[in-house]
């Protein structure tokens, strides 16, 4: 009996357990029953019961629990491709600030409450208002953030503005999934891969271009410069040769007063101290033979005590 007992006690507590409900903080929870939403009727109008956060009973077995995030979400997804005006593609990567508004149209019109679901709606959605306020600025206006026709002291108010009119056009779309849209940004604009590649091959051959005619007025000039040098190398070894003649022509001839000078001053002693140079110079080799004359005058001095 006692085990029966507490067979009984422990269903009884299972059950009550399973009939026990916690919706956590920051979430709510929308019970369905047989496949229907439970509603509450409110001034004659059924009302889906949404489940705030705390401790709430149920039917147990037959309740089927949504538990739905109350909080902001961030939806960023991947890049997408828009069209400007100017019919340019760019890849767009923005993110989108979101939160669950009205629960019941929520919970109704996407498919049961399904996040996933919900956002590739709220996705199409924030895509199409983007495509179009795209379609509408070109390349330059989106990148500089300046409208045509406006100065400079509007400057930044084209990406703002488009960001504003992106987030009021995403917030009157999103209202029929039950969300309200907080915030839509742009992220980055890139243009799409095939057309960057070819803008920066572009890019490279036109630095290509410009480096070559670089390297060739450089060559151009070095030619200039190395002519220029080696023309005054030229013309300075030219004159330097021309002084060296000059001098050492005036130089022989200073030696040759001096010799001249020297000679008149006593012949005979010149002549002998210039006979004695000359068979010191004969007789400083290796050889000693010499053929000479018999009455040559190269040894008058050995001959003759006194020469004539």
């Amino acid at each position: 009996m006692s085990k029966f007992v507490l067979v009984v006690i422990a269903a009884i507590l299972g059950v009550s357990a399973s009939a026990l409900m916690v919706v956590s903080e920051g979430e709510r929870a929308i019970v369905s029953r047989f496949g229907e939403v439970v509603k509450d009727n409110i001034d004659g109008k059924p009302v889906t019961r949404v489940y705030g956060p705390g401790l709430h009973l149920k039917v147990p077995v037959i309740d089927k629990i949504r538990y739905l995030d109350a909080r902001i979400q961030t939806l960023d997804g991947a890049a997408d491709r828009f069209v400007t005006s100017e019919k340019k593609d760019l890849m767009v990567d923005s993110y989108v600030k979101w939160r669950i508004k009205d629960f019941e149209k929520y919970y109704l019109s996407t498919n049961g409450g399904i996040k996933s679901f919900a956002e590739s709606l709220l996705q199409r959605k924030i895509n199409s208002d983007l495509r179009t306020e795209f379609g509408q600025r070109t390349i330059k206006e989106i990148v500089s953030g300046v409208r045509s026709g406006q100065g400079n002291e509007q400057e930044g108010s084209s990406r703002d503005e488009l960001q504003r009119r992106a987030l009021r056009n995403a917030a009157k779309s999103a209202e029929d999934l039950g969300i309200e849209v907080v915030d839509v940004r742009v992220k980055q604009i890139n243009l799409p891969t095939n057309v960057s590649s070819s803008i920066f091959q572009r890019m490279r051959a036109e630095r290509q271009a410009v480096a070559k005619e670089h390297r060739a007025k450089g060559r151009e000039e070095s030619e200039k410069i190395r002519a220029t040098t080696d023309a005054n190398r030229v013309v300075k070894l030219s004159t330097a040769k021309r002084n060296g003649e000059v001098i050492r022509g005036e130089g022989d001839a200073i030696a040759a007063k001096i010799y001249a000078d020297a000679y008149n001053k006593d012949p005979e002693f010149f002549a002998f101290v210039r006979s004695l140079d000359a068979y010191r110079a004969s007789f400083d080799g290796n050889s000693n033979v010499m053929v000479l004359e018999p009455d040559s005058e190269f040894f008058r001095y050995m001959k003759h005590a006194k020469a004539k």
